[in-house]
């Protein structure tokens, strides 16, 4: 397995044009954003059917996918995770705000174009393919990419 190293050296290499790390820095937390509420928009009466019982820590299908998706993290590093846990919790409470005031569906889906059309604008910019065209595990190392350079 690839250390937390070799993957922010990896995906360095086509982030390396200070634009291009700025729209990063700006698209990839909302593409992370967008996707969370994307998944919120699923109904979750599958959930309860597949599961059995209600469960309150299962009440969407971004509570499953952030699991799995933790694991992930988890093996890059316990501080990875605990970093990524919080950016994925203010992602899901953020969601419930805006669903709470919008049509979450909606909004998730313009956010997640938007952002991948800045995405692919910083790329341009860059002169260099996105890293996910070469591994998609490469979707997740973007957020935690972000994190790392902010904090």
């Amino acid at each position: 397995m690839k250390t937390a190293k070799d993957w922010f050296d990896d995906y360095a290499i086509s982030h390396q044009h200070p634009t291009n790390q700025l729209v990063h820095y700006i698209c990839v937390p909302l593409i992370f954003f967008s996707v969370i509420g994307l998944l919120m928009s699923i109904p979750s009466e599958p959930l309860e059917n597949i599961f059995g019982l209600y469960n309150p820590l299962i009440e969407n299908w971004a509570m499953v996918v952030t699991f799995f998706i933790s694991i992930f993290y988890l093996r890059m590093g316990f501080w990875y995770f605990l970093q990524m846990l919080f950016f994925i919790l203010l992602a899901i409470g953020g969601n419930f705000w805006l669903g709470n005031n919008v049509n979450l569906l909606l909004a998730s889906a313009i956010i997640f174009i938007a952002a991948w059309v800045g995405q692919f604008w910083g790329h341009q910019i860059e002169g260099q393919k996105p890293s996910f065209l070469k591994d998609l595990q490469f979707l997740l190392i973007g957020p935690l990419w972000v994190v790392k350079k902010l904090s």
